[in-house]
């Protein structure tokens, strides 16, 4: 009988007992809370609170100065550009407001003389960025999409090694290869066309890169989704990859195009100034609005000649202009179409 009473007791004591895992417990939630605890990233509440509130003194110091430098740059830019805008316009408007001007050429006037206008540079610089576009965009177009589509190994390598050669020639030497080509080695004269061919070689990789850039664009969704319906590859590239990428293909064009039309360098050896209009590129001289600058230039200390030079100047920067939206108009189009 006692030793029954005596484990009762025990095991009535051993219930009253807490646990250690309650005491534990107990006495973490009964401990008064740390005067000197604070909050994650070591920082006192009302700081993190004040912190969240306002931004962050350093974070305001660098945005103000990127602000600065931002602004900075987009007046180092413009400034120059409406400086150099104004000058042109505002010495050559007064010329490009007379009809005859569009309709006459420079043929029996001199450098002191009045009259005269520029249709025969107007034409003639038409006329030679047509024919380096014809020659120059396809040969643009068709060895970006080899490099894009087509190209691995050494051939490619070699290829996109000489664009970049090309990119960084200056104009003249690219003259002065076309001389020593068709003129030294074949004995072909001087023309318009010999030009073309100099500016051939600048527009190329301007056209080659732009177009690369916009076919790597392309999301390769799309030519795998038409290899899934069985569409061969050329009618993909043709049909699905460059009519994505149209409207930055014209883009490229016109930086081409704009790259050429103000080149003097290859006009001075390859297609000497004539004030007579002249439309066979392949025989003798021929005019271009950046010879007939380079013309009147020469002459600068005569009021008429320089206010000739400003107003073809103009009439240049007014056909790069044309061109652009004429551009942009078809690479609307043609991308509304797809």
């Amino acid at each position: 009988m006692s030793t029954l009473t005596r484990e009762g007791r025990a095991a009535g004591e051993s219930r009253a007992q807490p646990r250690s895992g309650d005491r534990l417990s107990d006495q973490h939630d009964q401990q008064p809370p740390d005067e000197g605890a604070t909050p994650p990233g070591g920082r006192p509440d009302d700081a993190a609170l004040e912190e969240m509130g306002n931004p962050h003194h350093g974070r305001a110091v660098k945005d103000a100065a990127a602000r600065v430098v931002m602004w900075g740059a987009f007046g180092a830019v413009i400034v120059p550009l409406v400086w150099i805008l104004y000058t042109v316009v505002s010495h050559g408007v007064n010329l490009l407001l007379s009809s005859t001007w569009w309709t006459n050429n420079q043929r029996n006037i001199n450098s002191g003389d009045t009259g005269g206008g520029a249709r025969h540079a107007i034409e003639g610089t038409l006329m030679m960025a047509g024919v380096t576009a014809v020659i120059a965009v396809p040969i643009g177009i068709l060895t970006a999409v080899y490099l894009v589509e087509y190209g691995r190994g050494p051939l490619a390598r070699a290829i996109s090694f000489t664009v970049d050669i090309l990119s960084g020639i200056p104009s003249i030497v690219a003259a002065l290869f076309v001389y020593a080509v068709w003129v030294t080695t074949f004995g072909i004269e001087r023309s318009g066309f010999a030009a073309a061919l100099s500016l051939v070689l600048l527009m190329i990789p301007v056209i080659v890169r732009s177009t690369e850039a916009m076919l790597l664009l392309v999301p390769n969704e799309l030519r795998e989704a038409a290899y899934a319906l069985g569409v061969p590859k050329w009618v993909t590239v043709v049909k699905v990859v460059l009519r994505t990428a149209f409207s930055g293909i014209v883009t490229g064009v016109l930086l081409g195009l704009a790259r050429i039309m103000g080149e003097t360098a290859p006009l001075l050896i390859l297609a000497p100034y004539t004030k007579n209009f002249q439309r066979d590129l392949l025989h003798g001289n021929f005019p271009t609005l950046p010879m007939m600058i380079n013309q009147d230039r020469g002459d600068i200390g005569f009021a008429t000649a320089a206010e000739r030079m400003w107003g073809a100047a103009l009439t240049l920067i007014l056909l790069v202009l044309l061109l652009n939206v004429i551009g942009r108009v078809i690479a609307r189009a043609g991308s509304a179409k797809t």
